[in-house]
């Protein structure tokens, strides 16, 4: 009698039990089944081929446009379709192929004719003022930001480490391969074209990280560090789409845009700068961390018993590991972490020392959240890897108490991430400490 797996690939294949064959022997033993399917014509199968293809792209959220039922991600105004010379009759997204395509929206003005389906790159380019192949476009802007940040003595920034020791070490190219906002841009483009822009030095009394976050989030800019000291300099990349002779409205369009966005982030550092940290503790008794684990308030005093417990054991300061641990969630109710989640911790550091804190504690305030992903620095010294083990243990402890346990690939807790930086920490620092000790002073 058939296995139920068995069943399954007979209907899949169509065919009876009798018209499988065995091949193999042993453990390498199996049923293939031979079928001979007619071949059809292209003009038969690439509709379907096609609108099969589309329905498989991973696009989360369609959209209608007109009086039509037809759904993906952006209305679609044409459809190409071409073998040799020859328009493949398809009916695709309510669309009828042909070989007239639409180039630049600014910079072609006529519609343009592919000739040949081999050309069509080609003739969109010269035509159409058009680069069609994604990989094109992001290397030549990659070339370009690496030649003005050349000519400008520094080194373009595009993804969110604010590691600038390893952004110095790297290359050009190391750079291109993990820079998000480089393939986010390139989406966005079609005759890419880099220019530079500048802002006020004034706002350079903002902390660095604020300002890069608010250009590549914001503006989708590619800041400047200087190549030798490592400071954010006054200068951004601008992406455009439009490569033209005279682009001096295009730089002071984007200059006036990002003056805004600056000016908030200089707002936010001044406003949170005028309220100390410590003065916000006690306000995170209103913020729930989880329902079955209480306030925010309440995790930093599990944290901060903790952090105390775990320094005297590494000879660290006790009561400079339970202040950097009683601060170290208190910038989450700053206007800056409001808007740039990602600056916790960071943003925190720098108002701890602006509060008159030990520099070593507002180092520990940062370093707590260390390592954040794989290859990520480590906090140094007793005092910020106590409250950065501290920090991780309590939500370990406190999250499979409640049993919420990772599951597959769920982990929305990043309880995995938490286990790895316990272990990362332990291996790699010169601590002379044990995970068994860890784990009995967390108990």
């Amino acid at each position: 009698k058939p296995t139920k797996a068995l069943e399954g690939f007979m209907r899949s294949a169509n065919v009876t039990l009798a018209q499988l064959q065995r091949s193999g022997a042993g453990k390498a033993e199996c049923f293939v089944a031979r079928v001979e399917q007619k071949g059809k014509s292209l003009d038969e199968y690439l509709s379907a081929i096609i609108a099969q293809a589309l329905k498989k792209l991973p696009v989360p959220k369609l959209m209608r446009w007109g009086d039509s039922d037809v759904q993906f991600v952006r209305p679609v105004h044409g459809l190409t379709v071409l073998h040799g010379s020859r328009v493949v009759p398809a009916e695709v997204l309510g669309l009828s192929s042909g070989n007239v395509t639409s180039g630049h929206r600014f910079l072609c003005a006529e519609p343009v004719t592919i000739a040949q389906a081999d050309d069509y790159e080609a003739t969109l380019a010269r035509d159409g003022r058009v680069v069609a192949s994604f990989a094109n476009r992001r290397d030549s802007i990659a070339a370009r930001l690496d030649q003005l940040a050349e000519q400008n003595r520094a080194i373009w920034i595009g993804h969110a480490n604010f590691d600038l020791a390893k952004l110095l070490a790297m290359s050009n190219e190391e750079r291109s391969v993990l820079s998000g906002l480089l393939d986010e841009v390139t989406g966005l483009v079609e005759w890419p074209e880099v220019y530079v822009g500048e802002f006020e030095p004034e706002f350079l009394e903002v902390p660095p990280e604020c300002l890069i976050l608010t250009m590549q989030q914001n503006q989708k800019y590619f800041p400047l560090l200087d190549a030798h000291s490592g400071k954010l300099l006054n200068k951004f990349l601008i992406v455009s789409n439009m490569q033209i002779s005279d682009p001096h409205h295009i730089i002071e369009g984007n200059q006036r845009v990002v003056r805004p966005r600056l000016a908030d982030a200089r707002f936010f550092f001044n406003q949170d700068r005028k309220q100390k940290l410590e003065a916000r503790v006690e306000k995170l008794g209103d913020v729930v961390y989880h329902n079955k684990l209480g306030s925010q308030l309440q995790r930093v005093e599990r944290i901060t018993s903790l952090a105390g417990t775990i320094a005297r054991l590494l000879g660290a300061d006790k009561a400079d590991a339970e202040l950097a641990a009683r601060l170290s969630k208190a910038d989450l109710l700053t206007d800056m972490v409001g808007e740039f989640p990602e600056l916790q911790g960071i943003i925190g550091h720098y108002y701890a020392l602006h509060d008159g804190e030990k520099p070593e504690v507002a180092s520990a305030i940062e370093a707590h959240y260390h390592p954040r992903f794989a290859g990520d620095t480590l906090p140094q010294g007793g005092l910020a890897c106590a409250v950065a083990l501290a920090d991780k243990l309590e939500t370990l402890l406190g999250i499979y108490g409640i049993g919420q346990v990772p599951t597959g690939d769920k982990d929305p807790f990043g309880l995995r991430r938490q286990a790895l930086g316990i272990l990362r920490i332990l291996i790699e620092t010169p601590l002379d400490l044990s995970l068994p000790a860890l784990l009995k002073a967390a108990a």
